[in-house]
C-alpha cells in the first residue's frame, strides 16, 4: 500500500485527533486528494530536519506512523486550510521517496489494532488520572469539537488510556516513537506510568 506522508515534530496515536495548519503547495495538493478520493494519508514523525521545507535540508522519517482520517475541514484563506484528523491504524514504512512539489510519499505495511487488554489494577492510577483531566476540561466548558480526546472515553482499556496520555505527555520525539512502537498495550501503559511517575516527582521539587 503507497500513501502520501506528512511528516511532523509531534505524533498521532490511534483513536487520537490533531488539527494541522495547511499552507505549503504540497500539502495543499495532499488534501484536495485525500479529500475528493476520499483517501488516507500517513502521519509520521521527524527523525530529523523540518516540518516546513527548506533548501538543502532532507526531512528523515520515523519507521511507524498512523493513518490518518480527516474530519473537520475549514478553508481559512485561499492558500490556507485548517484541517482536524482522526487517528487509525499504525504503519511501518517500508519504503519512502519524494515526488512532485516535494511530497513524501511511502510503501507502508498496516499494524492491527491493539489487543484488548483491560487495565491491570496496578497501573490504574493512571487510569483515573487521564478520567480526572477529561473531567476537568469537561468542567471547564470545552465542546466535543474543542477537546483534544473524543468519546468515548474507553477507561478500561490500556491501549486507549497509554495513547491518549502518550500524545499528552510532554517527551521528546524518540520517546513518543517508542510508545508508538510497542506492540503490547500493557507495557505501553507501563511506560506511560513511569513517565507520569518521573513528571510528578518533578513537580514536587
Amino acid at each position: 500500500m503507497i500513501i502520501p506522508l506528512f511528516p511532523l515534530e509531534s505524533g498521532l496515536f490511534p483513536d487520537g485527533l490533531i488539527s494541522l495548519r495547511i499552507f505549503e503547495v504540497r500539502y495543499l495538493d495532499m488534501v484536495k486528494k485525500s479529500i475528493d478520493n476520499k483517501s488516507p494519508f500517513g502521519l509520521v514523525m521527524l527523525k530529523s530536519g523540518s516540518e516546513i521545507r527548506k533548501p538543502g535540508i532532507t526531512e528523515e522519517l520515523m519507521p511507524v506512523g498512523t493513518i490518518a482520517e480527516i474530519i473537520e475541514i475549514n478553508n481559512l484563506q485561499p492558500a490556507l486550510i485548517l484541517i482536524r484528523c482522526l487517528g487509525k491504524n499504525r504503519f511501518r514504512l517500508l519504503r519512502q521517496e519524494r515526488v512532485k512539489y516535494g511530497l513524501w510519499q511511502g510503501e507502508i505495511e498496516l499494524i492491527e489494532n491493539d489487543e484488548l487488554r483491560q487495565v491491570p489494577p496496578s497501573l490504574q492510577p493512571v487510569s483515573d488520572s487521564l478520567g480526572k483531566l477529561i473531567a476537568s476540561m469537561e468542567q471547564n466548558g470545552l465542546t466535543e469539537n474543542k477537546m483534544p480526546i473524543l468519546p468515548p472515553f474507553r477507561l478500561q482499556e490500556s491501549g486507549w488510556v497509554s495513547n491518549r496520555w502518550a500524545e499528552l505527555l510532554s517527551v521528546n520525539t524518540n520517546t513518543r516513537q517508542q510508545l508508538l512502537a510497542e506492540m503490547c498495550p500493557v507495557s505501553r501503559l507501563k511506560n506511560v506510568s513511569k513517565f507520569l511517575s518521573s513528571f510528578v516527582g518533578k513537580n514536587k521539587c
